[in-house]
């Protein structure tokens, strides 16, 4: 691929500002200055440097963010920062959306990719991929609301049940909760809907997936693709 459109493809500009990031001689590869727009590199396993900063070519980029609270999943948040504010500018440019969305007070795992089949695979129902929430409730948690979790609970907008696959109680004020489906504002309505209240919400894992430990809130790390190997 030119060189040029390798750039153009990442998130770095219109055609003729990637071209200009090359012909000022700020785009290296293996510690080279490039400063041909129109190269042929090849891009299996490419790192290149834009402006000192290493990239790496990702035909379609997959990230993972430890989504902090106060922060919206949307493109046109309405009250919060969007969370797309704390990606790198060429990942904005190049269009990353959220996978699902948590709640502006919500934290945790969020993954955000430019591939949209990758979004319907991992949105649709009828996948059931599992999302794992830590969940801290206003009163103390009892056996019969974890029974009524995991029988199932009607929520205002389905006469449908919807349930969780797993409940664990953790301590006396908390459960972990897997869910399988991705309903708005699922789990604060469950919790509700078995005379409890959620007052701390974070998603620890989706799918394979953990967020890991030294991760830290606001900070995003690159995926090689899914499912995760």
């Amino acid at each position: 691929m030119k060189l040029s459109q390798i750039l153009f493809s990442q998130g770095f500009g219109t055609r003729r500002a990637c071209a200009g990031l090359i012909d000022a001689g700020l785009v290296r590869i293996g510690g080279q200055v490039m400063d041909d727009p129109a190269a042929d590199v090849p891009t299996e396993g490419l790192v290149f440097e834009v402006e000192g900063q290493a990239w790496p070519f990702h035909e379609k980029a997959l990230v993972m963010l430890h989504k902090p609270a106060g922060y919206e999943c949307s493109q046109k948040p309405r009250h919060h920062p969007s969370v797309l504010t704390l990606l790198p500018g060429p990942l904005r440019e190049r269009g990353l959306q959220p996978i699902g969305r948590l709640d502006e007070d919500t934290t945790g795992l969020l993954l955000l990719t430019d591939d949209g089949t990758l979004i319907h695979r991992l949105t649709s129902p009828k996948h059931h991929v599992p999302k794992v929430y830590e969940v801290g409730c206003k009163h103390p948690v009892d056996a019969t609301q974890v029974e009524r979790l995991l029988a199932g609970v009607v929520l205002d907008d389905d006469p449908a049940p919807v349930r969780a696959a797993v409940c664990e109680v953790v301590g006396e004020r908390g459960i972990r909760l897997t869910l399988t489906e991705g309903k708005y504002h699922q789990v604060k309505r469950m919790v509700a809907a078995v005379g409890n209240r959620v007052e701390a919400l974070h998603r620890s894992s989706f799918g394979p997936l953990v967020l890991p430990a030294d991760l830290a809130p606001g900070r995003w790390c690159w995926l090689a693709g899914w499912p995760p190997g």
